[in-house]
């Protein structure tokens, strides 16, 4: 059994570039296929007992392995019990520990997914379907290939859907600007209306998200995501309330 058991090629192939992501992203694949696994089998029978067991293993072991991959402690630095030392609990202590883990990488995500995006409200959005409106006609009436003017215009049609969510990811904005800044002067009807439009457009979203930061105070996009925190003191570490921390000698 290999980790193509738990996750697809495909589902391999998709994995963010972020480690954090990807890794997150690979667990949740793999406990989804580990469910579905588990099922097949009676937790009550013996024989199903023991291929419960022995999948469990192989998904700590994949688990871990993805962890060291990507370098996401403490997984990176997690030893996987011996097949003939493993037991039922060493699976459920990493379940949890996992659970604990996983929990604080959604969180992060969505704290950055927040700071990577910005609410445009209806006035202004009312402005940005309006200058896209003009990129549509402006690309309508381009000289260029179809096939790049469906896929300019498939463009447009993606960034108007992302314009019906409350917060709107920064990246749709930028990826839109670099298509229509990528294509020559010469094959827009003007160049100076279309190059108008997407400055209008991107002016809007600097300016929100400004007043945004400003108000709110959030820390740069960019800044390095916060150490995960294990679920329990390390040995080293005295448990809260030691009788030692109030011997004072």
């Amino acid at each position: 059994m290999t980790i193509l058991n738990f996750v697809t090629q495909e589902e391999l192939d998709n994995l963010d570039e972020d480690p954090r992501m990807a890794f997150m992203a690979l667990v949740n694949h793999a406990q989804r296929s580990l469910s579905h696994q588990l099922d097949q089998y009676d937790p009550d029978d013996e024989r199903g007992w023991r291929q419960r067991e022995e999948i469990q293993q192989r998904f700590m072991n994949v688990v871990v392995a993805a962890g060291k991959r990507f370098e996401i402690e403490p997984f990176a630095s997690t030893v996987v019990p011996r097949h003939q030392d493993y037991r039922n609990s060493d699976y459920k202590q990493f379940e949890s520990d996992l659970d604990h883990y996983v929990t604080q990488l959604v969180i992060d995500n969505s704290i950055r997914a927040r700071k990577n995006s910005v609410e445009i409200f209806p006035d202004s959005k009312g402005k940005i379907r309006s200058y896209v409106h003009g990129l549509r006609t402006c690309i309508e009436q381009a000289k260029m290939h179809e096939a790049k003017r469906k896929a300019l215009l498939d463009k447009l049609n993606q960034f108007e859907r992302e314009l019906e969510k409350a917060r709107i990811n920064i990246l749709a904005v930028t990826l839109l600007t670099f298509e229509i800044l990528g294509i020559p002067g010469t094959a827009w009807a003007s160049w100076e209306v279309a190059q108008k439009l997407v400055t209008n457009i991107t002016q809007i979203f600097a300016e929100a998200k400004l007043l945004e930061d400003q108000t709110r105070q959030i820390a740069p996009a960019n800044s390095a995501p916060k150490a995960l925190s294990p679920p329990r003191p390390s040995k080293s570490q005295p448990a809260p309330g030691d009788l030692d921390d109030e011997i004072p000698f």
